[in-house]
Parts: C-alpha cells; structure tokens; sequence
C-alpha cells in the first residue's frame, strides 16, 4: 500500500481543525518518520528541486558521504511513504516527487484562512 493515494479527505481533516483518530495518526506518522531523518529530507529536496521533475539515483548519490546501499534505502522509505516514485531506465533509477503527498501535509498543517491565532499559539510561535 502507497500511502497518500486516495485523496486528502480521505485521510485526513487539517491538524487544526479536527482531531485525527487513530488510523489517520498512524499514516501520518508513517510519512513523517519518513522525513524525520536529515538524509532523506536532504533526498526529497533534491529530488523535488530537480528542473524537469526528476533526478536520476547517479546523480544523488555523490552529494552524500553514504555508501549506494543506504542511498537506496533512504530512497525507498521515502517511495514507502509515497513521497516519491520510480522508474528503472537501464541500468539508472530515476525519481521523482509525489506532489499529492506534500500537498496533502501542507493542506493538514495548514490553518484554515481567516482562522485567529490564539494566545496560546501566537505564544509558541515566537518562542
């Protein structure tokens, strides 16, 4: 199963507007231990920065002090999460962002528009 593949309301509401049951805080948790790691949100940059949408695994494997293996087990964690995908061109990987997942953690993380912060966030967010 691809995490973050049947639609946002299918998941889950924003953060901040609803809490999540159980099921929906398992999936997220899953995405964000993905990039709970400083390897793979370097990863995922890279690979979303990329002009034309895709990068090959040769290419992003010398930015790192990394040995291909643990590359590639970086990389499939994050396709795990359904950040990225693939596809095998030869002997070269290729991989590219899964803009419905970002979008879907953007869209959860979000305050809704016109919603006031309250004193306790204002508070946190400037500490």
């Amino acid at each position: 199963m691809v995490l973050g593949q049947d639609g946002a309301e299918g998941c889950c509401p924003a953060l901040l507007t609803a809490p999540l049951d159980e099921g929906q805080a398992e999936t997220l948790a899953k995405v964000f231990k993905a990039l709970g790691d400083p390897v793979r949100l370097r990863l995922l940059s890279m690979i979303a920065s990329r002009a034309g949408g895709e990068v090959c695994v040769c290419d992003l494997t010398p930015a790192f002090d990394l040995s291909q293996p643990t590359i590639s087990h970086h990389l499939k964690l994050l396709k795990q999460a359904g950040l990225i995908d693939s596809e095998r061109r030869g002997t070269w990987v290729y991989y590219r962002l899964l803009p419905q997942m970002t979008d879907r953690l953007a869209a959860i993380l979000t305050r809704p528009a016109g919603q006031p912060l309250t004193e306790t966030t204002a508070a946190g967010a400037a500490s």
